[in-house]
């Protein structure tokens, strides 16, 4: 049975919050929507999620986002079309709810890299994950590796001037200054999000960006599990516990 940190009670109702006044919803994917998997590409998606979430962002005035570290393209393969605000790749990718792309383009983290990478998973035998800024190692069935595989792109982060995201039994490399908390920002910059009070819900430590942004901007933050957050005001239990929460 999973616990949960005692010193972070539920969330009020969504209801309550919109009654409130205008709030903004940033949603992470995995651990969040979804159960994780033993791998990126055995996850079981809730039917009709990508409907629900469409439903959900009318209620909220379009002011829902989901943040995730997976590129758009790979959620929408899981999930079928998203017609809601998406930042995928920790925030490197953007698009509106219309299918307006914000932001610069994606920089992605250079081919000799990458190759290094997943000669790294094939020697060391953990899972390779390609993605649209770079790639990721996953130790999930391999635990024993988790350190090493940190330690190797600790190592290859500094010696090419990248920056690690670390989580739940995965590591990967991104471009400095890429994360949750800017995503969140730039979306606060525009309508229909900007003036409206964020609220960011995630389970894993690059949610906590997403959670300091929501601080900076006069929201809160929603952790999601049994992991101990350093910046969330409230919790939820589980992914079971969040569709609840978001009626979805």
């Amino acid at each position: 049975m999973l616990s949960v940190p005692d010193h972070l009670k539920p969330p009020p109702p969504l209801a309550d919050l919109i009654h409130a006044g205008p709030f903004s919803l940033f949603l992470d994917f995995d651990g969040t929507l979804v159960e994780i998997a033993d791998t990126p590409g055995s996850i079981a998606v809730p039917d009709l999620l990508s409907a629900r979430l469409d439903a959900l962002s009318d209620r909220l005035g379009g002011r829902l986002a989901l943040v995730s570290g997976r590129g758009i393209e790979d959620v929408e393969r899981h999930c079928g079309t998203i017609a809601v605000a998406i930042a995928g790749s920790h925030g490197a990718a953007r698009r509106m709810a219309g299918g307006e792309v914000g932001g610069a383009a994606m920089v992605p983290v250079p081919p000799a890299v990458v190759a290094q990478i997943e000669a790294f998973a094939t020697a060391h035998e953990v899972g390779f994950e390609r993605k649209p800024h770079g790639a990721a190692l996953h130790s999930r069935e391999n635990p024993a590796r988790e350190d090493e595989c940190l330690a190797f792109m600790t190592s290859l982060a500094e010696q090419h001037g990248l920056a690690i995201k670390r989580g739940k039994m995965v590591v990967e490399l991104v471009h400095p200054g890429v994360d949750k908390g800017a995503a969140v920002e730039a979306f606060m910059a525009v309508a229909p999000f900007a003036g409206s009070t964020p609220v960011f819900v995630g389970d894993d430590i690059t949610d906590e960006d997403g959670f300091a942004a929501c601080e900076r901007l006069g929201g809160f933050g929603i952790s999601v599990g049994e992991r101990n957050s350093a910046l969330a005001r409230y919790n939820l239990a589980d992914t079971a516990a969040v569709q609840h929460w978001l009626q979805l």
